[in-house]
């Protein structure tokens, strides 16, 4: 069997250029190559994209590209890429012929996020691998005989998720009909320098406060795929320590944002620090830390998953606190890491980092590189779909 593999890597960096999913894109991309394998970064799903400097979705796809093309470029990948833009029927980075050809050439594609829905071009690839970094929420709907669902999952030979705890007791959601692989968020290590640094004042975190239209429901309750349910329940965390916290906050609602900056919270401009990927690495590597919730979809049900933008605060050797998902079954916290359910936790956990900030520093950086290394969790993703 050969050990190099030709695998696409099918996302959404173009249609969302922002930082984090920016980065989300080169850590399977550039991990997937320090593995030996020939790696091609595609976008195919025919979506229009959406521009930040408006918030909304737009037809002309000029944005994303550049964004695109300058990702790609600063990770030697320039000739690795393709968007294409369905409104004019243009195929950007590759051509359209040859992203074709590579669907017919590659061993395996993994569809990150379920960027694309897969069409018959795509089945021409043997191996097809969802990677699903949002979990439940299709659990459930196909649970519920959700034939859209099926008919998308059905599309894929083999499916991975973040939701590690799913089917699992504790965890109310199933994980029916396929061979569901736990999955976790890869960093690349060295891509993210190690920055203790006492004089770092601020607990931050990047967030979109409120997301619509995911919302499911299951066994007679509701979850939400949203985090500003839990932001509101501990928008007293600072009013509870001295220390200063900052959101980077996607948010226009004035109601919300009025409560952060009463309760004692800075408010930052998020896209200022997503606009690339070098504006969110300086905004996580300047911080003193990372304080956030989950969504209430995740952290309800116990799902297990975890945040591919904590991991790299870890990375970077800035603490986390962050609320539990149910991870702390698969991963150990109270140093470097802290998970919480309660305001007191939380505050518990600032004070604690505060009392050794340096030891907790050393011991993110250990956290990232033994539970989240790409080298790790990508080797395992191939193993588990027989490459």
């Amino acid at each position: 069997m050969r050990s190099r593999r030709r695998i696409l890597v099918l996302h959404l960096a173009g249609q969302y250029p922002l930082g984090g999913i920016g980065w989300q894109a080169i850590h399977y991309v550039v991990g997937l190559k320090r593995l030996g394998h020939d790696v091609y970064y595609v976008e195919d799903s025919g979506a229009p994209p959406y521009d930040p400097r408006t918030k909304s979705v737009v037809e002309d796809c000029a944005y994303g590209v550049e964004f695109l093309r300058r990702t790609m470029d600063r990770f030697e990948l320039g000739d690795r890429w393709a968007y294409w833009d369905e409104v004019n029927g243009r195929c950007h980075g590759l051509s359209r012929s040859r992203l074709l050809e590579l669907y017919g050439e590659a061993d395996a594609l993994l569809n990150l996020c379920g960027a694309t829905r897969l069409r018959e071009e795509h089945r021409r690839c043997p191996v097809r691998v969802y990677v699903e970094t949002d979990p439940v929420h299709e659990q459930i709907r196909l649970a519920a005989g959700d034939r859209r669902t099926r008919e998308f999952l059905d599309a894929h030979t083999h499916h991975a998720t973040y939701g590690e705890n799913l089917g699992q007791p504790g965890c109310p959601i199933p994980a029916p009909r396929y061979a569901w692989k736990a999955t976790r968020p890869p960093v690349v290590l060295d891509l993210w320098d190690y920055r203790p640094d006492a004089g770092c004042e601020a607990l931050t975190t990047v967030a979109t406060l409120k997301n619509v239209g995911k919302d499911v429901s299951h066994d007679g309750e509701t979850y939400y795929w949203s985090k500003h349910v839990n932001f509101l329940r501990f928008a007293d965390l600072p009013r509870q320590t001295t220390q200063s916290f900052e959101i980077a906050l996607d948010a226009d609602d004035p109601q919300a944002r009025a409560i952060f900056a009463a309760s004692g919270w800075q408010l930052a401009d998020a896209y200022r620090h997503s606009a690339d990927l070098g504006a969110y690495a300086a905004y996580v590597q300047a911080s003193r830390g990372e304080f956030t919730v989950a969504k209430d979809i995740y952290a309800r049900t116990r799902s297990g998953w975890f945040s591919d933008r904590s991991v790299c605060y870890l990375a970077s050797g800035k603490p986390v606190i962050t609320q539990d998902t149910g991870f702390t079954k698969l991963i150990p916290t109270g140093r470097g890491l802290f998970a919480f359910d309660s305001l007191e936790e939380a505050t518990a956990a600032v004070q604690e980092i505060n009392r050794d900030y340096g030891r907790h520093c050393r011991a993110a950086r250990a956290v990232a590189a033994e539970y989240f290394a790409a080298e790790t969790v990508l080797r395992d993703l191939l193993a588990a779909a027989g490459l």
